[in-house]
């Protein structure tokens, strides 16, 4: 058939077919599909597939694409990034839905990385160490063999690990081998802290001491507490030391003398944990390079400025339930802009600027 007759023959074809019914169109195309070859089959599937499947992640500006991955979870978009290489590519390049993905895990989101790849491996990685951490696999366990009693005291740094016992000891440990470094007789430690020269000891006896990690002499004895000293820190630069105890106060030394330079009171419940550390914030009631003492008990967690030894108030007193229904555990980190502190029922983060719970 020419192509003029051909042309002709399809447009009147055409015609007909558009006024026929859905059923009898449908009855049209079962016809010409039953007359086909293989050829024509195989054009037939090719094409088809083009017309019903529309790639919209594809077609749609990357803008439009950015604002329908918003609405899916995590979960469906790694799903959705085995779709193909160009679905994995567009989906990795929506830095908001990592970020936001991310941010409901609880991590704090650094809006100076702008780099949406960087945002989903944070994002599985953490999925990945909490799905380790139900499984009891985050970690590798071993076992710290020395002490004869009960280990009250732990302290870690740089791959060092400090334990203080029941058995009179203290015991400093390189973690990557499991070897006993130093071992000092010391008294029943409650607390402990270190550095490369000392070990300082809070005991079950009241007192505070500083030992000497070479000769395992004690250096200095800090006797004032009547009753156990539960937590300690200390500062060389500012020549402090600094004690929480069971008599309900906190209790700031001179490091190098031992001498008391005053008793801070207020707490109604042991002191289980205090913190010294430089203020990295300003506020109206503290500037930047302040030292910044927080101790805790039970319920409340108080702030005291360090260095206006005399008359030192309490800045600011925090608390979790007005009715003490949430208790604080002895978990108290403070890195100069936020306090984080676990209770019974989670963690809790204040912004140290505003005093404010900020989640």
């Amino acid at each position: 058939m020419e192509r003029k007759d051909f042309e002709a023959w399809l447009d009147n074809i055409s015609v007909t077919f558009l006024s026929l019914t859905d059923l009898q169109k449908n009855e049209s195309l079962d016809h010409l599909i039953s007359l086909s070859g293989a050829i024509q089959l195989r054009h037939l599937s090719n094409n088809l597939e083009t017309l019903l499947k529309r790639d919209f992640l594809k077609l749609l500006p990357l803008e439009l694409s950015f604002y329908l991955l918003k609405w899916l979870d995590p979960q469906t978009l790694l799903t959705c990034c085995l779709v193909s290489k160009q679905w994995n590519k567009v989906i990795s390049a929506c830095m908001e839905v990592w970020q936001t993905a991310c941010r409901k895990l609880g991590w704090q989101i650094d809006d100076s990385v702008q780099d949406a790849l960087h945002w989903k491996k944070v994002y599985l990685k953490a999925i990945l160490r909490m799905k380790q951490l139900e499984d009891h696999k985050a970690f590798e366990t071993s076992s710290l063999i020395g002490h004869s009693a009960r280990v009250y005291a732990l302290y870690y740094k740089d791959g060092l690990l400090c334990t203080g016992s029941d058995d009179l000891s203290a015991k400093l440990w390189d973690v990557s081998t499991g070897q006993c470094i130093y071992g000092i007789q010391t008294h029943t430690c409650a607390a402990v802290k270190f550095d490369e020269q000392k070990l300082v000891t809070g005991s079950f006896d009241n007192t505070v001491a500083c030992w000497e990690w070479s000769s395992g002499t004690k250096t200095q004895h800090f006797r004032g507490h009547t009753g156990a000293v539960f937590s300690v820190d200390y500062n060389d630069e500012l020549d402090i030391l600094v004690s929480g105890s069971a008599d309900f106060t906190v209790k700031v030394w001179a490091l190098s003398t031992g001498v008391c330079l005053n008793t801070l009171t207020g707490h109604t419940e042991w002191v289980t944990k205090v913190v010294l550390q430089k203020c990295k914030v300003k506020s109206l009631m503290h500037s930047p390079g302040d030292y910044i003492l927080l101790s805790a008990d039970k319920y409340e967690i108080k702030i005291w400025p360090i260095g206006r030894e005399i008359n030192c108030k309490c800045l600011k007193t925090l608390t979790v339930s007005e009715d003490r229904s949430i208790s604080l555990q002895p978990r108290l980190h403070f890195d100069g802009k936020y306090i984080v502190c676990s209770s019974a029922i989670g963690l809790y983060q204040w912004d140290f600027a505003s005093y404010d719970i900020h989640r």
